[in-house]
């Protein structure tokens, strides 16, 4: 092969990249769309979370009044402690993508059929469609229950290097909720109703991914099986960037390297499964 046939095949590949994904584009313009019509919901999901947010972190915050400068309870001080509270429900507002609702909903309907007709690939059209979804909760909903919240209770301000680290955990944690509510969504294609399944995800995810209480602070027993799940790198490993608490350079690169692990994983499993769920879809169908 010569080289100029070479360099021309390495100039096809970006440019065959770019054009799929701009089959995509249009998928996520119509999520922006469809959340532009339902703005009201915002304000609802804004004021949720910051009443929740506030039961949660004035709960934890008489817990740690009056630590020692050393930390109280799992290495936390009230600063640390109410930081790590309050970005937890900013993450949980970002991984509210919709995804598992508009799937079930979807598969119930049978408008997933028409997706097979399609040249695209569903589960990334549905990644697309729910990025909007992400990027508005974070500007609209998260950034002011965080700035809010700023204003009325210390908060620990992190290193760059830490902030830098948990931007990137962040960017993964999305990843994740993507995939998991993805695959809870897919449940619609063996039961008929996913409410169920959907609010037991919702409380495991809760529990295991540290958002409700700090892994820390779990018994050992426990917060070893919740570090071996794929729910830690929701909440509990950005959060543990964040907060500087990783134990150097080797210590952040498992957070981030754990994370990357799941989400490979949890991509071939929906693979699996979405060519399994197309099987069943084509016998049912005829």
């Amino acid at each position: 092969m010569s080289r100029s046939t070479h360099r021309k095949r390495e100039d096809l590949a970006p440019r065959a990249l770019s054009a799929r994904a701009r089959h995509y584009l249009p998928f996520a313009t119509g999520g922006l769309q469809s959340l532009l019509q339902y703005r009201s919901t915002f304000v609802t999901t804004g004021i949720t979370a910051a009443a929740g947010a506030a039961v949660t972190v004035f709960l934890w915050r008489a817990v740690y009044a009056g630590t020692p400068p050393g930390g109280g309870p799992g290495g936390f001080t009230s600063e640390s402690i109410t930081t790590y509270l309050l970005v937890a429900q900013v993450l949980q507002i970002l991984h509210a993508n919709r995804v598992d609702d508009e799937v079930a909903a979807e598969v119930y309907r049978g408008d997933v059929a028409v997706m097979l007709v399609r040249p695209v690939s569903y589960p990334v059209v549905r990644f697309f469609a729910c990025l909007p979804v992400v990027a508005a909760n974070a500007v609209l909903v998260g950034v002011p229950v965080l700035g809010l919240f700023a204003l009325i209770v210390p908060l620990t301000v992190p290193r760059p290097v830490d902030a830098l680290l948990f931007l990137v955990s962040t960017a993964l944690s999305v990843l994740l909720a993507f995939l998991v509510n993805l695959l809870t969504g897919m449940t619609g294609f063996v039961t008929t109703n996913t409410w169920g399944v959907r609010m037991v995800k919702q409380s495991v995810v809760a529990f295991f991914a540290g958002q409700l209480v700090p892994l820390a602070l779990m018994p050992g027993p426990l917060a070893a099986l919740a570090s071996a799940l794929p729910f830690r790198g929701m909440v509990d490993g950005p959060l543990t960037l964040l907060l500087g608490r990783y134990g150097g350079a080797a210590g952040a690169a498992d957070v981030l390297a754990r994370q990357t692990g799941w989400v490979a994983g949890l991509t071939l499993l929906g693979g699996v499964l979405w060519r399994a769920s197309l099987n069943r879809l084509e016998v049912l169908g005829g």
